[in-house]
């Protein structure tokens, strides 16, 4: 098993916690550039939580 695998398969055991990590990392950047890149920021959210689990699309 590769580096990446075993990366992919802790992510998908800790689906919660990352789905989390990536809304708030996402709020970060809201609150950082006044929500000038809002549309964009939550369409990356929600790329990101869906290649790392179960995808969790609740904005």
């Amino acid at each position: 098993m590769g580096i990446f695998d075993k990366a992919k398969e802790l992510l998908g055991q800790h689906d919660e916690q990352v789905d989390a990590a990536i809304e708030k990392a996402g709020d970060m950047v809201d609150e950082k550039t006044g929500g000038k890149f809002e549309g964009q920021v939550d369409q990356a959210q929600d790329l990101l939580q869906e290649k790392t689990g179960e995808g969790d699309t609740s904005a």
